[in-house]
Protein backbone atom coordinates (compact mmCIF):
# COMPACT_ATOMS: atom_id res chain seq x y z
CA UNK A 1 0.00 0.00 0.00
CA UNK A 2 1.48 3.78 -1.09
CA UNK A 3 0.78 6.38 0.94
CA UNK A 4 1.25 9.96 1.20
CA UNK A 5 1.78 12.33 4.41
CA UNK A 6 -1.65 14.42 5.48
CA UNK A 7 1.27 17.84 5.65
CA UNK A 8 4.16 18.13 4.47
CA UNK A 9 5.46 19.95 7.19
CA UNK A 10 7.58 18.53 9.39
CA UNK A 11 8.59 20.60 12.80
CA UNK A 12 5.52 19.71 15.56
CA UNK A 13 5.78 24.12 15.80
CA UNK A 14 5.95 24.21 12.12
CA UNK A 15 2.82 27.10 11.48
CA UNK A 16 -0.33 25.75 9.13
CA UNK A 17 -2.71 28.08 10.06
CA UNK A 18 -3.12 32.14 11.53
CA UNK A 19 -6.55 32.04 13.58
CA UNK A 20 -8.01 35.66 14.46
CA UNK A 21 -6.02 34.50 18.12
CA UNK A 22 -2.46 34.36 16.63
CA UNK A 23 -0.33 31.42 15.15
CA UNK A 24 -1.91 27.68 15.16
CA UNK A 25 1.74 25.22 14.96
CA UNK A 26 1.23 21.80 13.40
CA UNK A 27 1.35 19.72 16.63
CA UNK A 28 -2.10 22.20 17.87
CA UNK A 29 -3.60 21.28 14.40
CA UNK A 30 -3.00 17.78 14.64
CA UNK A 31 -4.33 17.71 18.11
CA UNK A 32 -7.34 19.88 17.66
CA UNK A 33 -8.63 17.37 14.32
CA UNK A 34 -8.13 14.46 16.53
CA UNK A 35 -10.14 15.94 19.11
CA UNK A 36 -12.83 16.57 16.69
CA UNK A 37 -12.68 13.52 15.31
CA UNK A 38 -13.37 11.51 18.31
CA UNK A 39 -16.86 13.76 18.48
CA UNK A 40 -17.65 12.54 14.53
CA UNK A 41 -20.86 10.63 14.25
CA UNK A 42 -20.77 7.15 12.92
CA UNK A 43 -21.91 8.12 9.21
CA UNK A 44 -19.36 7.49 6.26
CA UNK A 45 -19.65 11.18 4.88
CA UNK A 46 -20.26 14.71 6.01
CA UNK A 47 -20.82 18.37 4.59
CA UNK A 48 -18.61 20.47 5.99
CA UNK A 49 -20.18 23.80 5.83
CA UNK A 50 -17.27 25.55 7.94
CA UNK A 51 -17.30 28.99 7.21
CA UNK A 52 -14.52 29.70 9.31
CA UNK A 53 -10.99 28.49 6.73
CA UNK A 54 -9.16 26.57 10.16
CA UNK A 55 -12.19 25.09 10.95
CA UNK A 56 -12.84 23.36 7.61
CA UNK A 57 -9.41 22.31 6.98
CA UNK A 58 -9.20 20.71 11.04
CA UNK A 59 -13.02 19.40 10.02
CA UNK A 60 -11.19 18.10 6.43
CA UNK A 61 -8.18 16.43 8.81
CA UNK A 62 -10.24 14.97 11.04
CA UNK A 63 -12.62 13.14 8.12
CA UNK A 64 -9.53 12.11 6.45
CA UNK A 65 -7.44 10.58 9.12
CA UNK A 66 -10.93 8.78 10.17
CA UNK A 67 -11.89 7.51 6.41
CA UNK A 68 -14.90 9.27 6.21
CA UNK A 69 -15.56 11.44 2.51
CA UNK A 70 -15.91 15.35 2.91
CA UNK A 71 -18.90 16.04 0.13
CA UNK A 72 -18.47 19.53 -1.61
CA UNK A 73 -21.71 20.26 -3.58
CA UNK A 74 -21.18 23.99 -5.13
CA UNK A 75 -24.33 24.68 -3.62
CA UNK A 76 -26.69 24.35 -0.30
CA UNK A 77 -30.29 24.81 -1.41
CA UNK A 78 -32.56 22.63 0.18
CA UNK A 79 -32.93 20.83 -3.53
CA UNK A 80 -29.24 19.83 -3.42
CA UNK A 81 -29.35 19.05 0.13
CA UNK A 82 -32.00 16.74 -0.88
CA UNK A 83 -29.75 15.17 -3.62
CA UNK A 84 -27.13 14.89 -1.28
CA UNK A 85 -28.91 12.68 1.18
CA UNK A 86 -30.08 10.71 -1.79
CA UNK A 87 -26.58 9.92 -2.44
CA UNK A 88 -24.91 9.16 0.57
CA UNK A 89 -28.28 8.93 3.44
CA UNK A 90 -25.83 8.42 6.15
CA UNK A 91 -24.42 12.03 5.85
CA UNK A 92 -24.04 14.37 8.13
CA UNK A 93 -23.62 18.17 8.78
CA UNK A 94 -20.33 19.61 10.36
CA UNK A 95 -20.84 23.65 10.50
CA UNK A 96 -19.37 26.69 12.68
CA UNK A 97 -22.97 28.79 12.84
CA UNK A 98 -25.48 28.95 15.27
CA UNK A 99 -28.23 29.41 12.35
CA UNK A 100 -27.33 26.76 9.92
CA UNK A 101 -30.87 25.52 8.42
CA UNK A 102 -29.33 22.87 6.10
CA UNK A 103 -31.74 19.86 6.90
CA UNK A 104 -29.28 16.94 7.96
CA UNK A 105 -28.03 16.25 11.53
CA UNK A 106 -25.74 18.67 12.77
CA UNK A 107 -21.97 18.50 14.69
CA UNK A 108 -21.64 21.85 16.41
CA UNK A 109 -17.67 22.86 15.83
CA UNK A 110 -16.71 22.63 19.27
CA UNK A 111 -14.51 25.02 21.99
CA UNK A 112 -11.31 23.02 21.59
CA UNK A 113 -9.89 22.19 25.17
CA UNK A 114 -6.13 22.33 23.74
CA UNK A 115 -5.47 19.31 25.61
CA UNK A 116 -3.54 16.09 23.44
CA UNK A 117 -0.33 18.42 22.92
CA UNK A 118 1.93 15.64 23.83
CA UNK A 119 0.98 13.50 20.86
CA UNK A 120 2.74 14.17 17.53
CA UNK A 121 2.40 11.64 14.61
CA UNK A 122 2.13 12.74 10.82
CA UNK A 123 -0.71 10.68 10.00
CA UNK A 124 0.20 9.06 6.46
CA UNK A 125 -2.73 8.26 4.09
CA UNK A 126 -3.20 5.63 1.42
CA UNK A 127 -2.98 7.40 -2.24
CA UNK A 128 -6.25 5.23 -2.90
CA UNK A 129 -8.48 6.81 -0.44
CA UNK A 130 -11.10 8.73 -1.56
CA UNK A 131 -11.22 11.88 0.66
CA UNK A 132 -13.62 13.88 -0.89
CA UNK A 133 -16.36 13.72 -3.69
CA UNK A 134 -16.91 17.13 -5.64
CA UNK A 135 -20.00 17.78 -7.07
CA UNK A 136 -21.55 19.83 -10.66
CA UNK A 137 -24.71 20.67 -11.35
CA UNK A 138 -24.93 18.25 -14.40
CA UNK A 139 -26.91 19.10 -17.20
CA UNK A 140 -30.25 18.26 -15.36
CA UNK A 141 -29.51 20.66 -13.02
CA UNK A 142 -29.48 17.84 -10.71
CA UNK A 143 -25.85 17.60 -8.64
CA UNK A 144 -22.92 15.27 -10.18
CA UNK A 145 -20.43 13.54 -8.28
CA UNK A 146 -16.97 13.49 -9.06
CA UNK A 147 -14.56 11.58 -6.39
CA UNK A 148 -11.47 12.72 -5.08
CA UNK A 149 -8.95 10.76 -4.31
CA UNK A 150 -5.64 11.78 -1.83
CA UNK A 151 -3.09 10.98 -4.52
CA UNK A 152 -4.33 12.74 -7.11
CA UNK A 153 -5.33 15.45 -5.06
CA UNK A 154 -1.65 16.01 -3.98
CA UNK A 155 -0.48 15.43 -7.33
CA UNK A 156 -2.11 18.43 -8.58
CA UNK A 157 -1.61 20.80 -5.55
CA UNK A 158 2.19 19.86 -5.15
CA UNK A 159 2.30 20.78 -9.10
CA UNK A 160 0.39 23.85 -8.76
CA UNK A 161 2.65 24.69 -5.78
CA UNK A 162 5.78 24.14 -7.60
CA UNK A 163 4.40 26.51 -10.58
CA UNK A 164 3.81 29.28 -8.21
CA UNK A 165 7.51 28.68 -6.64
CA UNK A 166 5.39 28.01 -3.02
CA UNK A 167 8.19 24.77 -2.38
CA UNK A 168 11.34 26.24 -1.83
CA UNK A 169 10.92 29.80 -0.92
CA UNK A 170 10.50 31.28 3.05
CA UNK A 171 7.16 30.20 3.88
CA UNK A 172 4.23 31.90 3.53
CA UNK A 173 0.36 32.77 4.59
CA UNK A 174 -2.74 32.00 1.65
CA UNK A 175 -5.55 34.54 2.19
CA UNK A 176 -8.27 33.04 0.04
CA UNK A 177 -11.61 35.20 -0.92
CA UNK A 178 -13.04 31.74 -2.32
CA UNK A 179 -14.70 29.44 0.31
CA UNK A 180 -12.87 26.62 0.59
CA UNK A 181 -15.43 24.13 0.03
CA UNK A 182 -15.24 25.22 -4.00
CA UNK A 183 -13.01 23.03 -5.82
CA UNK A 184 -10.36 26.41 -6.55
CA UNK A 185 -10.70 27.16 -2.72
CA UNK A 186 -10.50 24.01 -1.43
CA UNK A 187 -6.97 23.32 -3.57
CA UNK A 188 -5.31 26.15 -3.62
CA UNK A 189 -5.91 27.60 -0.21
CA UNK A 190 -6.46 24.37 2.18
CA UNK A 191 -4.43 21.51 0.41
CA UNK A 192 -2.23 24.12 -1.04
CA UNK A 193 -0.95 24.96 2.48
CA UNK A 194 -0.92 21.74 3.78
CA UNK A 195 1.30 20.28 1.00
CA UNK A 196 3.57 22.92 0.71
CA UNK A 197 4.74 24.04 4.09
CA UNK A 198 3.03 27.15 4.16
CA UNK A 199 0.04 28.60 6.44
CA UNK A 200 -3.63 29.30 5.28
CA UNK A 201 -5.57 32.39 7.07
CA UNK A 202 -8.76 31.55 8.81
CA UNK A 203 -10.81 34.58 7.25
CA UNK A 204 -12.66 34.25 4.17
CA UNK A 205 -12.67 38.31 3.06
CA UNK A 206 -15.07 39.51 0.36
CA UNK A 207 -15.18 43.11 0.80
CA UNK A 208 -12.05 45.18 -0.12
CA UNK A 209 -11.61 46.25 3.26
CA UNK A 210 -12.04 42.95 4.92
CA UNK A 211 -9.88 41.73 2.19
CA UNK A 212 -7.11 44.70 3.20
CA UNK A 213 -7.69 43.48 7.32
CA UNK A 214 -7.05 40.01 6.43
CA UNK A 215 -3.88 40.48 4.68
CA UNK A 216 -2.88 42.78 7.43
CA UNK A 217 -3.40 40.28 10.43
CA UNK A 218 -0.81 38.07 8.61
CA UNK A 219 3.07 38.34 8.33
CA UNK A 220 5.11 38.44 5.23
CA UNK A 221 5.37 37.19 2.41
CA UNK A 222 1.57 36.64 1.63
CA UNK A 223 -0.37 35.19 -1.35
CA UNK A 224 -3.56 36.28 -2.50
CA UNK A 225 -6.09 33.33 -3.56
CA UNK A 226 -8.93 35.45 -5.61
CA UNK A 227 -10.98 35.67 -8.38
CA UNK A 228 -11.22 38.68 -11.14
CA UNK A 229 -14.33 40.12 -9.51
CA UNK A 230 -12.99 40.20 -5.76
CA UNK A 231 -9.75 41.90 -7.36
CA UNK A 232 -11.63 44.97 -9.62
CA UNK A 233 -13.84 45.36 -6.52
CA UNK A 234 -10.45 45.67 -4.71
CA UNK A 235 -9.19 47.72 -6.89
CA UNK A 236 -11.91 49.82 -7.20
CA UNK A 237 -12.10 50.29 -4.00
CA UNK A 238 -9.01 52.63 -4.22
CA UNK A 239 -7.55 51.31 -0.55
CA UNK A 240 -4.42 51.25 0.67
CA UNK A 241 -3.09 47.84 0.11
CA UNK A 242 -0.92 45.67 2.36
CA UNK A 243 2.20 45.10 0.83
CA UNK A 244 1.60 41.35 -1.12
CA UNK A 245 3.98 38.75 -2.63
CA UNK A 246 2.12 36.86 -5.06
CA UNK A 247 -1.68 37.18 -6.30
CA UNK A 248 -3.51 34.24 -7.60
CA UNK A 249 -6.69 34.40 -10.24
CA UNK A 250 -9.33 31.80 -11.27
CA UNK A 251 -12.97 30.88 -11.97
CA UNK A 252 -12.61 32.94 -15.16
CA UNK A 253 -9.57 34.55 -17.45
CA UNK A 254 -8.84 37.87 -16.99
CA UNK A 255 -8.40 41.17 -19.35
CA UNK A 256 -5.01 41.85 -20.49
CA UNK A 257 -5.66 45.29 -18.82
CA UNK A 258 -7.33 44.49 -15.48
CA UNK A 259 -4.04 42.09 -15.21
CA UNK A 260 -1.41 44.73 -15.69
CA UNK A 261 -3.63 46.56 -13.48
CA UNK A 262 -3.57 43.98 -10.58
CA UNK A 263 0.39 43.48 -10.75
CA UNK A 264 0.67 47.17 -10.68
CA UNK A 265 -1.47 48.26 -7.63
CA UNK A 266 -0.35 45.15 -5.81
CA UNK A 267 3.15 45.32 -6.93
CA UNK A 268 2.89 42.02 -7.39
CA UNK A 269 3.44 39.21 -9.82
CA UNK A 270 -0.14 37.58 -11.20
CA UNK A 271 -0.69 34.21 -11.74
CA UNK A 272 -3.62 32.66 -13.14
CA UNK A 273 -4.94 28.75 -13.02
CA UNK A 274 -7.27 26.78 -15.36
CA UNK A 275 -8.78 23.59 -14.70
CA UNK A 276 -12.77 22.40 -13.56
CA UNK A 277 -14.23 20.57 -10.99
CA UNK A 278 -14.06 17.35 -12.90
CA UNK A 279 -10.13 18.07 -13.50
CA UNK A 280 -8.50 20.06 -10.83
CA UNK A 281 -5.88 22.26 -11.72
CA UNK A 282 -4.72 21.66 -14.99
CA UNK A 283 -2.73 24.94 -16.69
CA UNK A 284 -1.12 28.17 -15.57
CA UNK A 285 -0.43 31.68 -17.30
CA UNK A 286 1.09 34.94 -16.54
CA UNK A 287 -1.82 36.77 -18.61
CA UNK A 288 0.72 39.94 -18.47
CA UNK A 289 3.45 37.94 -20.26
CA UNK A 290 1.07 35.80 -22.24
CA UNK A 291 -2.27 34.59 -23.62
CA UNK A 292 -1.03 31.15 -23.73
CA UNK A 293 -1.81 28.51 -20.78
CA UNK A 294 0.92 26.33 -19.98
CA UNK A 295 0.37 23.06 -18.98
CA UNK A 296 1.35 21.00 -15.82
CA UNK A 297 3.83 18.89 -16.06
CA UNK A 298 2.75 15.16 -16.82
CA UNK A 299 -0.84 16.44 -18.71
CA UNK A 300 -1.95 15.92 -21.97
CA UNK A 301 -4.13 17.33 -24.34
CA UNK A 302 -5.94 14.83 -26.63
CA UNK A 303 -7.55 16.49 -29.52
CA UNK A 304 -11.25 14.60 -30.61
CA UNK A 305 -13.77 14.86 -33.34
CA UNK A 306 -15.99 16.96 -30.96
CA UNK A 307 -13.59 17.96 -27.85
CA UNK A 308 -10.82 18.40 -26.31
CA UNK A 309 -10.01 15.95 -23.35
CA UNK A 310 -7.36 16.29 -20.46
CA UNK A 311 -5.33 13.11 -19.27
CA UNK A 312 -2.30 12.19 -17.56
CA UNK A 313 -0.83 13.19 -14.29
CA UNK A 314 -3.36 13.75 -11.63
CA UNK A 315 -5.85 13.46 -14.13
CA UNK A 316 -6.93 9.95 -13.16
CA UNK A 317 -9.32 9.00 -16.38
CA UNK A 318 -9.81 11.41 -19.75
CA UNK A 319 -11.64 13.87 -18.66
CA UNK A 320 -13.32 15.80 -21.62
CA UNK A 321 -12.90 19.56 -21.20
CA UNK A 322 -16.14 21.84 -21.78
CA UNK A 323 -13.98 24.88 -22.90
CA UNK A 324 -13.15 25.69 -26.58
CA UNK A 325 -9.44 24.95 -26.47
CA UNK A 326 -6.40 25.54 -29.51
CA UNK A 327 -3.30 23.79 -28.56
CA UNK A 328 0.04 24.71 -29.06
CA UNK A 329 2.42 22.47 -29.60
CA UNK A 330 2.09 19.74 -26.48
CA UNK A 331 2.32 21.84 -23.72
CA UNK A 332 0.32 25.03 -24.55
CA UNK A 333 -2.99 26.34 -25.76
CA UNK A 334 -5.50 29.06 -25.89
CA UNK A 335 -8.98 29.44 -24.61
CA UNK A 336 -12.26 30.55 -27.00
CA UNK A 337 -14.78 30.38 -24.44
CA UNK A 338 -16.86 26.87 -23.86
CA UNK A 339 -18.74 24.80 -25.64
CA UNK A 340 -22.20 25.52 -24.10
CA UNK A 341 -21.80 29.35 -25.20
CA UNK A 342 -21.04 29.17 -28.53
CA UNK A 343 -23.79 31.54 -30.28
CA UNK A 344 -25.11 31.40 -33.95
CA UNK A 345 -26.44 34.56 -34.89
CA UNK A 346 -27.14 34.73 -38.86
CA UNK A 347 -24.54 31.93 -39.85
CA UNK A 348 -21.39 33.94 -37.47
CA UNK A 349 -20.45 32.36 -34.71
CA UNK A 350 -18.91 33.62 -31.41
CA UNK A 351 -18.84 32.75 -27.67
CA UNK A 352 -20.06 34.28 -24.83
CA UNK A 353 -17.12 34.52 -23.27
CA UNK A 354 -15.20 36.21 -25.55
CA UNK A 355 -18.03 38.56 -25.89
CA UNK A 356 -17.67 39.01 -22.21
CA UNK A 357 -14.20 39.77 -22.49
CA UNK A 358 -14.60 42.15 -25.08
CA UNK A 359 -17.38 44.67 -23.33
CA UNK A 360 -15.26 43.89 -19.74
CA UNK A 361 -12.46 45.41 -21.61
CA UNK A 362 -14.05 48.81 -22.71
CA UNK A 363 -12.89 51.71 -20.59
CA UNK A 364 -15.58 52.84 -18.47
CA UNK A 365 -16.92 49.59 -17.66
CA UNK A 366 -16.58 47.81 -14.41
CA UNK A 367 -18.69 44.59 -14.74
CA UNK A 368 -20.77 43.12 -17.97
CA UNK A 369 -22.26 40.06 -19.18
CA UNK A 370 -23.62 38.73 -22.03
CA UNK A 371 -27.25 36.95 -22.34
CA UNK A 372 -28.67 34.56 -25.08
CA UNK A 373 -32.14 33.73 -24.62
CA UNK A 374 -33.46 30.47 -24.93
CA UNK A 375 -36.09 31.52 -27.52
CA UNK A 376 -35.86 33.90 -30.23
CA UNK A 377 -37.59 37.61 -30.81
CA UNK A 378 -41.53 37.52 -31.45
CA UNK A 379 -39.82 38.50 -35.07
CA UNK A 380 -37.96 35.48 -35.26
CA UNK A 381 -34.55 36.84 -35.03
CA UNK A 382 -32.30 35.94 -32.52
CA UNK A 383 -30.84 39.11 -30.40
CA UNK A 384 -28.56 39.00 -27.60
CA UNK A 385 -29.04 40.91 -24.15
CA UNK A 386 -26.61 42.17 -21.96
CA UNK A 387 -26.03 43.82 -18.53
CA UNK A 388 -24.01 45.97 -17.52
CA UNK A 389 -21.98 48.04 -14.61
CA UNK A 390 -20.83 51.46 -16.17
CA UNK A 391 -21.55 54.00 -13.69
CA UNK A 392 -21.78 57.55 -16.16
CA UNK A 393 -20.98 56.10 -19.67
CA UNK A 394 -24.21 56.66 -22.25
CA UNK A 395 -25.79 53.30 -23.82
CA UNK A 396 -24.63 55.01 -27.30
CA UNK A 397 -21.38 55.61 -26.19
CA UNK A 398 -20.63 52.32 -24.82
CA UNK A 399 -22.66 50.59 -28.06
CA UNK A 400 -20.23 52.45 -30.56
CA UNK A 401 -16.49 51.52 -28.50
CA UNK A 402 -18.81 47.91 -28.84
CA UNK A 403 -19.30 47.95 -32.15
CA UNK A 404 -15.35 48.54 -32.68
CA UNK A 405 -14.64 45.16 -31.32
CA UNK A 406 -17.38 42.77 -32.92
CA UNK A 407 -19.63 42.08 -35.54
CA UNK A 408 -22.94 44.37 -35.42
CA UNK A 409 -25.25 41.19 -35.19
CA UNK A 410 -23.77 40.63 -31.90
CA UNK A 411 -24.39 43.65 -30.51
CA UNK A 412 -26.56 43.26 -27.37
CA UNK A 413 -30.24 43.95 -27.59
CA UNK A 414 -31.33 45.44 -25.09
CA UNK A 415 -28.60 46.74 -23.53
CA UNK A 416 -29.15 46.89 -19.25
CA UNK A 417 -26.95 49.02 -17.31
CA UNK A 418 -27.62 47.38 -13.68
CA UNK A 419 -26.07 48.93 -10.08
CA UNK A 420 -24.15 45.18 -9.91
CA UNK A 421 -24.47 42.09 -11.22
CA UNK A 422 -25.43 39.28 -8.75
CA UNK A 423 -22.19 36.77 -8.95
CA UNK A 424 -21.71 34.45 -6.41
CA UNK A 425 -18.71 34.01 -3.84
CA UNK A 426 -16.84 32.53 -6.17
CA UNK A 427 -17.84 35.46 -8.65
CA UNK A 428 -19.36 33.70 -11.27
CA UNK A 429 -23.05 34.56 -12.74
CA UNK A 430 -25.19 32.22 -12.69
CA UNK A 431 -27.40 31.52 -16.15
CA UNK A 432 -30.91 32.07 -14.08
CA UNK A 433 -29.63 35.11 -11.78
CA UNK A 434 -28.92 36.59 -15.02
CA UNK A 435 -32.07 35.73 -16.32
CA UNK A 436 -34.19 37.37 -13.55
CA UNK A 437 -31.94 40.64 -13.72
CA UNK A 438 -33.08 40.91 -17.31
CA UNK A 439 -36.81 39.74 -16.91
CA UNK A 440 -36.98 41.96 -13.97
CA UNK A 441 -35.76 45.14 -16.86
CA UNK A 442 -38.53 43.63 -19.15
CA UNK A 443 -41.43 44.10 -16.22
CA UNK A 444 -40.40 47.38 -15.95
CA UNK A 445 -40.55 48.44 -19.41
CA UNK A 446 -43.80 47.16 -20.25
CA UNK A 447 -45.41 48.57 -17.14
Amino acid sequence: MSSLPLVSHVSPDSIIAWRADGAVTLRQFLAEARQLAARFPAGSHLLNMCSDRYRFSVGLAAAIVTGKVSLLPSTHTPEVVRQIKIFAPDVFCLTDSDHCAVDLPQLKYPVMDGGQLDQFEIPQIDVRQRIAVVFTSGSTGMPQPHPKTWGALVGSVQAEALRLGLLHNTPCTLIGTVPPQHMYGFESTVLMAWLSGNALSHAQPFYPADICQALAAVPTPRVLVSSPVHLRALLDAGLELPEISRVVSATAPLSAQLAQEIESRCNAPLMEIYGSTETGLIATRSPTQSAEWQLLPGIKLAVEADCVRACGGHVETPIAMSDIIEPIGEERFLLHGRMADLVNIAGKRHSLASLDHQLNSLPGVVDGAFYMPDETSPDHVTRLAACVVAPGMAASTLLEALRERVDPVFLPRPLVFVDALPRNSTGKLPRAALQALLQAYSARKSA
